[in-house]
């Protein structure tokens, strides 16, 4: 599966962004999704991931302000940030797996950046 993200950008404290990764390939309902972001000089980090089934999984820091979902008719993940601090700023990426390791990821698309000013 290939993966496609966009949606980044400039966002004022407070304010919300919404990330859009679409895939291509088949069997797109066959895979658990997943959105990381990742700060330079750190390491990547699982901001959300969503099963096949619909199971959610949220970093503690984004839990209530961060929504992820799926459209398997648009072969689409989505991710919802709400209420954004400047500590959300970070690349973000979209990733896919055939399981549901919230560890391991084979699928991973391009960057989007997401900046959250003060």
């Amino acid at each position: 599966v290939q993966l496609q993200a966009s949606g980044g950008g400039l966002v004022q404290a407070g304010g919300s962004l919404r990330l859009s990764c679409a895939a291509s390939g088949k069997s797109f309902r066959a895979y658990s999704l997943g959105w990381h972001r990742q700060v330079p000089g750190l390491q990547r980090e699982l901001v959300a991931g969503i099963t096949v089934g619909g199971t959610t999984n949220y970093a503690d820091s984004v839990k209530a302000r961060f929504t992820i979902s799926r459209d398997n008719a648009k072969n689409t993940v989505y991710l919802q940030m709400n209420s954004l601090k400047p500590e959300d700023t970070a690349v973000y990426y979209c990733s896919a797996q055939r399981g549901a390791n919230w560890s391991v990821w084979g699928y991973w698309g391009q960057g989007t950046q997401v900046t959250v000013s003060s």
